[in-house]
């Protein structure tokens, strides 16, 4: 037993090593030092990585949103601070706080500029995604934070650095952040600095965690209960960072798992022969969660209703409020733009089934995105929109060609320019090769 714990114990010592091949201490501090301060070259590089992120975000480009991510030189002060702490170097903490919050406030201001001269003031996908942090932006601070400081200590410098600059994402809250003030949307401004704020807690928590597991040497602190103070500060703000975090990942998973079990719930309840679902609208609350439905056709009768409502807890909606507006009660919420994107989903969703064992096309099969928060910000006039992939079968040829179908009803008239720009966003979002927009 004794021979089989040491050869378990040497194992991992020899695999998980962090002391072998790792650079002088001396060396480590100098090199991650040199990248703290903010003037001359590194300010302007901070400057035009931020204007590319704000055109990434602006056209929605992932690939030139990672080019910013790769250019900026962000985690210089960040990794600065963790290894202030982690050496009771408070110099270099004091450092570091100055230049990471001079870069803050220039990245801010350049960013905001940006959106406000800019023609394009939609708010895109890639844009809206750094507005909501949660629980797994924490993980990934954390985790790349601890990566790029293993890297860090490493004689040899390897790719890491450029990949943790990519996961821990700094450039685009800034930006988010900007475009927040240049559009005077309060929340856009607070969600996005909140999540800056988390990346750069727990990129500098990592750094200092690593630090303090390699042993590095600390400077002396002549006052000792200022120094246990000082760490004491450090975890309430790590606590005080991740806390709200939580609760948003909580809140984000439990929505999800509500929305889906809504799903099914009515696709696989609410199927009857003569009573069509033309609108169906899921009303997540903590306090009690709502499944709104409009139906057209036959009315259900009072004992349909209550098995209905019965069946809830069979799909985890208990204590969710089912409301059907059928009959008279529906009479002033249909309108025919519904009753035709509802038919022309069904039309062309059959269309699609039929015709799949025939042509096999893989397209057909691809999930498509919940895009009703986005086109909600983007459109406040769209009233309604269904989605699906189907086939059209020529018949002047053998050929037969996937595409995706939108219907939108919108409560005014919309420019012809603002529909060819909805369907390149569509076409963009959904990855699709071919789309057609129809508009009510």
């Amino acid at each position: 037993m004794k021979d089989i714990y040491t050869s378990v114990k040497n194992f991992i010592s020899y695999r998980f090593n962090l002391h072998e091949d790792s650079e002088e201490q001396a060396e480590t501090i100098e090199s991650i030092k040199k990248n703290v301060e903010f003037r001359g070259a590194n300010l302007w590089t901070l400057i035009f990585a931020i204007f590319v992120a704000c055109i990434g975000l602006n056209v929605n480009s992932t690939a030139v949103i990672i080019g910013a991510m790769l250019i900026s030189p962000l985690m210089g002060p960040i990794m600065g601070i963790g290894l202030g702490i982690g050496t009771n170097d408070f110099e270099l903490v004091k450092k570091g706080l100055r230049n990471l919050t001079i870069a803050t406030i220039i990245s801010i201001i350049a960013s905001s500029l940006y959106f406000t001269i800019t023609p394009l003031h939609e708010a895109q996908s890639e844009l809206l995604a750094r507005t909501s942090p949660s629980l797994w932006d924490v993980f990934i601070a954390a985790l790349g934070g601890l990566a790029g400081i293993v890297a860090a200590t490493r004689k040899e410098k390897s790719n890491v650095i450029p990949g943790v600059a990519i996961a821990t994402a700094l450039m685009p809250p800034l930006c988010t952040a900007g475009f927040g003030i240049a559009t005077g949307n309060l929340y856009f401004f607070l969600g996005a600095i909140y999540l800056y704020f988390i990346n750069s807690v727990f990129i500098c928590v990592a750094t200092f965690l690593i630090v303090r597991y390699l042993k590095f040497h600390k400077k002396d602190f002549g006052d000792k209960a200022y120094e246990k103070k000082v760490s004491r500060y450090i975890l309430m703000i790590v606590l005080l960072t991740a806390a709200p975090s939580v609760f948003l990942a909580y809140r984000i998973v439990d929505k999800s798992i509500f929305e889906n079990n809504a799903a099914k719930f009515v696709h696989q309840e609410l199927n009857y022969k003569d009573t069509q679902v033309i609108s169906k609208v899921f009303k997540y609350n903590r306090k009690g969660s709502e499944i709104d439905l409009l139906l057209l056709g036959n009315e259900l009768s009072p004992p349909q209703l209550d098995s209905l409502n019965n069946r809830l807890k069979s799909y985890q909606l208990k204590g969710t409020k089912l409301i059907i507006r059928q009959g008279l009660n529906a009479k002033n919420e249909i309108n025919l733009s519904q009753i035709k994107a509802s038919i022309l989903e069904d039309v062309f969703k059959s269309n699609a089934e039929a015709s799949k064992p025939n042509t096999g096309f893989a397209a057909l099969d691809l999930p498509l995105p919940d895009l009703k928060p986005e086109l909600k910000v983007l459109y406040p006039d769209l009233k309604a929109y269904s989605i699906s992939n189907t086939i059209f079968n020529r018949t002047d040829t053998n050929r037969a060609d996937t595409m995706t179908m939108v219907v939108a009803s919108f409560a005014k008239p919309i420019p012809d320019a603002d529909q060819n720009r909805l369907r390149l966003w569509l076409k963009n979002r959904v990855k699709a090769d071919s789309l057609k927009l129809i508009i009510q």
